[in-house]
Formats: C-alpha cells, sequence, structure tokens
C-alpha cells in the first residue's frame, strides 16, 4: 500500500476555499486500486495556507493509472486553466494573482498501521 501526499502552498487565507474543491472528487474515487483521500489544512503557518492531499493506493501502478487516466487531465488541467486566468488579471492591476503558491508531491510505502483498541466499559 502506498499513500501519496501533494502539499500545495496557497496565498494566506484562501486554503478554505481552496480545500472546497475537493469535496467532489474528480473519478478519483472511482479508480481502481483506489483506497481512501484525506485532506489537511496545516496549522499555524504564518506566511501562507498549506493543503495536503493523501491519497492511499493498493499498490504504486494503481496511483500511476490515476495519473494517466482522462479523469486525471480534465481536472487537473481546469486547475491550469484557472491559475493561468488569474495571473494575467493580476498582470492588469484588476485582482489579486496566482492563489495557489506551488506544490511538492511525496509518495509513502505504508510499513503498518496501529488502529484503536475497541474500548470496553
Amino acid at each position: 500500500m502506498i499513500v501519496v501526499t501533494n502539499t500545495i502552498q496557497i496565498r494566506k487565507g484562501h486554503g478554505e476555499s481552496i480545500a472546497e474543491r475537493f469535496q467532489n472528487p474528480k473519478g478519483v474515487h472511482l479508480m481502481p486500486g483506489f483506497i481512501s483521500m484525506e485532506l489537511w489544512l496545516t496549522q499555524n503557518l504564518e506566511e501562507y495556507d498549506e493543503l495536503k492531499v493523501n491519497t492511499v493506493w493498493e499498490h504504486r501502478e494503481a496511483f500511476d493509472g490515476w495519473v494517466k487516466s482522462d479523469s486525471f487531465k480534465q481536472s487537473h488541467g481546469e486547475r491550469r486553466k484557472e491559475k493561468a486566468e488569474r495571473s494575467e488579471t493580476a498582470e492588469d492591476g484588476s485582482g489579486e494573482g496566482t492563489i495557489i503558491l506551488g506544490n511538492r508531491v511525496s509518495m509513502h510505502t505504508v510499513l503498518f498501521t496501529v488502529k484503536a483498541d475497541p474500548v470496553t466499559t
């Protein structure tokens, strides 16, 4: 099992609005080998907001299948277009510019998982 984390840096004050985009998955949940997705908003950063998109996959090949899929290309292509439009707006002085400042993807092998014991009364 693997976990893929996309760490996204976002202009301060926009983390929760960007997070809303992830509430309706664009097909990732239908991909063979997909297990789950969690979205984390990092607490107490001063310079920018940060989201971590964590997807869990049965194996690397399942994740690679997602990256090569039309659903992935379509959903990420729309975001690139939106980013370009915001950048153009900033250049003419009529908007705030790019909201997404950058991102980094990391992949992790799950070695083991510890689950909570049921509480008995």
